[in-house]
């Protein structure tokens, strides 16, 4: 059975009372729910986290490159800022998507650019928990056998679209 790491980054632990306008009104506990069955229906072995600390998720991040395990990520906040964290990423040894629950391409400007997406094999967002099971649906298909092409693209709501393969010849938003 493979392993997956999902870490997400700040604030997503207060999921359901966080502007449940904008992330919806399931909380982190059924979010997590959710990914590992949608794991077990992979036959994966889904192991969820969630930080405030960014120097926690670089550290997850390195335990994953360490043990080729893919990674489904939410960075969070992290996304449009956190280099230290894109760094790490560059390092990975085995899949990784990024998910976001909203869609940042149609929320505020500040939140448009994703410093990791050029680091990740695609990214999936604005389709709340199911962003997550489509993300482990890539993850399955990728490590399956198809490997790190750099060819999973993005996928979003509200017109959302390209690629931000390996290359980084994409850009989100």
């Amino acid at each position: 059975m493979r392993q997956v790491l999902v870490l997400n980054g700040p604030n997503l632990g207060r999921l359901g009372s966080r502007e449940p306008d904008v992330y919806g009104s399931a909380s982190f506990e059924e979010l997590a729910r959710e990914c590992r069955e949608a794991g077990r229906e992979l036959d994966m072995h889904v192991e969820v986290r969630q930080t405030d600390d960014e120097a926690e998720l670089i550290g997850w991040v390195h335990e994953a490159i360490d043990g080729r395990l893919p990674i489904v990520l939410n960075p969070a906040a992290f996304t449009h800022y956190s280099y230290a964290l894109r760094d790490a990423l560059a390092m990975r040894t085995a899949p990784l998507v990024e998910v976001h629950l909203s869609n940042p391409a149609a929320r505020e400007a500040f939140r448009h650019t994703s410093v990791v997406a050029a680091v990740a094999d695609g990214t999936i967002a604005g389709f709340g928990l199911m962003s997550y099971r489509l993300a482990l649906h890539a993850i399955a298909d990728m490590a399956g056998g198809a490997g790190q092409t750099g060819s999973a693209g993005q996928a979003g709501g509200a017109g959302q679209a390209g690629g931000a393969g390996r290359t980084g010849a994409g850009a989100q938003g």
